[in-house]
C-alpha cells in the first residue's frame, strides 16, 4: 500500500493541531504552556498554527511542558497526518 508523500508544511500543520489538542486537553492556555516550555506565547501560536517548524528541542520541550513522551507524540502526528487531505 503506497502512501503519498506529505509536504512539509503538512507536517506542520498536523504537529500544530496535536499541540493545540494535547494542550487544551491538559486546560492549559498558550501562556501557560509558553511558561512551561520556556517559549514566548507568540511562538506556541505560531507552532499551533503550522506557520513554524519545530526544531528537535522545541518539540522536546514541548513534550516536557505537555508531560507526554515523544514517541507518543509523534505517533499522534503520525496520525494525524493521515486524517488531513
Amino acid at each position: 500500500m503506497s502512501k503519498a508523500k506529505k509536504s512539509p508544511l503538512s507536517h506542520n500543520i498536523a504537529f500544530g493541531l496535536v499541540v493545540a489538542e494535547l494542550r487544551r486537553g491538559r486546560r492549559m492556555s498558550q501562556d501557560r504552556l509558553s511558561e512551561a516550555a520556556n517559549f514566548d506565547r507568540t511562538s506556541i501560536s505560531l507552532l499551533e498554527r503550522g506557520l513554524r517548524s519545530p526544531t528537535l528541542d522545541t518539540v522536546i520541550c514541548l513534550c516536557r511542558a505537555l508531560e507526554i513522551p515523544y514517541s507518543q507524540l509523534a505517533a499522534l502526528v503520525e496520525k494525524k497526518l493521515e486524517e488531513l487531505p
